[in-house]
């Protein structure tokens, strides 16, 4: 029996992973030719559709995370909560901790109060343990931006070649997988019309 529950735990875990980082809900894909997810798929914070209880959409966002909210979901410019996920890079590949890569952020990314991208562990889905101590960049801090109010992020085991550029980068880990959340606080039009559109995480 002992043998039987482990096993069918190990597959439970693989069965979630899936789940949450292969999504497979209609209308998760938030630009056709990009890589970025819808992260919450749940229509409302009771969990149910019009005909159903939304059991795999919420198991895949309480597998990534341990709380939700109506702001979360919040239709209406300015106000609540836009998320927004990457697990694989431009090429479709699973984001690894031994590769550099580098996010373009268009400029006025469409967030009132500010915008965020954040690096968490694939195996624990925390913050990314790293020797750099941060897990994050986003407006709030002083990054190096370009000419056209654009910016460029970089994530990688070691520190971008133009040391001015280390403003702009998250440590991530040799050996280790990762995914990506990009957060706007107070999404405006522009996300909610997809008219902004922001940069796969590209290979360097």
């Amino acid at each position: 029996m002992a043998g039987i529950l482990e096993r069918a735990s190990a597959t439970g875990e693989l069965m979630a992973q899936a789940n949450s980082f292969a999504k497979r809900f209609d209308g998760a894909r938030y630009w056709p030719d990009r890589q970025w997810d819808l992260v919450l798929m749940l229509d409302r914070s009771d969990q149910r559709a019009e005909h159903h209880d939304q059991l795999l959409e919420r198991a895949a966002w309480f597998y990534e995370a341990v709380s939700f909210s109506a702001a979360m979901k919040s239709q209406t410019p300015g106000l609540g909560q836009a998320y927004l996920a990457a697990y694989t890079d431009a090429d479709g590949q699973w984001l690894d901790g031994a590769r550099n890569y580098r996010l373009h952020v268009p400029a006025d990314p469409p967030a009132k109060l500010f915008w965020s991208a954040t690096v968490y562990d694939i195996a624990t889905r925390c913050l990314i343990d790293n020797p750099q101590q941060r897990g994050d960049r986003g407006s709030r801090d002083e990054l190096r931006y370009n000419d056209d109010g654009s910016v460029d992020l970089y994530f990688g085991p070691e520190p971008p070649d133009d040391a001015a550029d280390e403003a702009n980068w998250v440590q991530t880990l040799p050996g280790r997988h990762w995914f990506s959340y990009f957060r706007f606080y107070g999404p405006l039009e522009p996300y909610f019309d997809r008219s902004w559109r922001l940069g796969d995480i590209s290979p360097e």
